[in-house]
C-alpha cells in the first residue's frame, strides 16, 4: 500500500478546487486586460493576442508553461 496522497479523493478535490480558482480568476484577468487594451486603442488590427501561463510549484520542481493564442473577434 502506497503513503502517496495522488489519487486520494482530498488530494483530488484540493487539485480541482485550485485549477477552477485558476480558471475562473485567469478568465477574468484576460478579460480585463484586453477590455482596458481596447479602450486603448491597442488591439487596432489585431484578431488575436499572444498568451502564456506558467505553472510552477513550491518545494517541487516543476515548471509547465502553456503558450496558446486567444481570438479576439
Amino acid at each position: 500500500m502506497s503513503d502517496s496522497p495522488v489519487g486520494t479523493e482530498a488530494f483530488n478535490m484540493s487539485m480541482r478546487k485550485f485549477l477552477k480558482q485558476v480558471g475562473v480568476t485567469s478568465q477574468q484577468e484576460i478579460e480585463n486586460a484586453v477590455r482596458e487594451a481596447h479602450a486603448a486603442g491597442k488591439l487596432a488590427g489585431k484578431d488575436s493576442v499572444s498568451a502564456k501561463m506558467t505553472l510552477s510549484i513550491d518545494g517541487l520542481d516543476v515548471s509547465h508553461v502553456v503558450n496558446g493564442s486567444i481570438k479576439l473577434s
